[in-house]
């Protein structure tokens, strides 16, 4: 069998409805917007999120009090109004949205297996918004894996 035949590589980008400043699972919108997963028998997915000030993370997925704690963890870690700030222009909480994506990250690399996102039982996908109004957020998804044979 020729394995380049039955392997794929698949590109999408795809726009997140705009969130409040927080820490949101998303895992069930990046699995409706790729169907594709469902295709897929060993591969992996990268997620890339086209923003500065906003970020991806893998995280409980089940009691949104982590989400919340994370979120004025964060706060209290990297404030607003630091008089060291000189990226002041874009409001308050511009630098400090700037300083968290480049801590969290912009994307992801996740293993999928058996048509399905390999993650654990207590883990999803966070979209963490930084901004207080950051609009909607673009994601770009790379899926690369072996075919599912039926």
């Amino acid at each position: 069998m020729n394995d380049t035949v039955n392997t794929a590589w698949i590109q999408k980008e795809f726009t997140l409805r705009a969130r409040p400043r927080g820490f949101h699972l998303i895992t069930r919108d990046v699995n409706e917007h790729l169907p594709e997963l469902r295709e897929i028998e060993t591969g992996v997915l990268n997620l890339f999120i086209q923003h500065t000030s906003a970020s991806l993370a893998i995280n409980e997925n089940a009691d949104p009090d982590v989400r919340g704690d994370m979120e004025r963890h964060f706060n209290h870690a990297v404030p607003e109004n630091a008089p060291y700030y000189e990226h002041t222009l874009e409001g308050p909480d511009d630098m400090p949205a700037h300083i968290k994506s480049v801590i969290l990250g912009s994307s992801l690399s996740i293993p999928v297996g058996g048509g399905r996102l390999r993650l654990g039982t207590w883990q999803g996908i966070y979209l963490c918004e930084h901004r207080n109004n950051g609009g909607p957020r673009r994601l770009v998804a790379t899926l690369y894996g072996k075919k599912r044979t039926t």
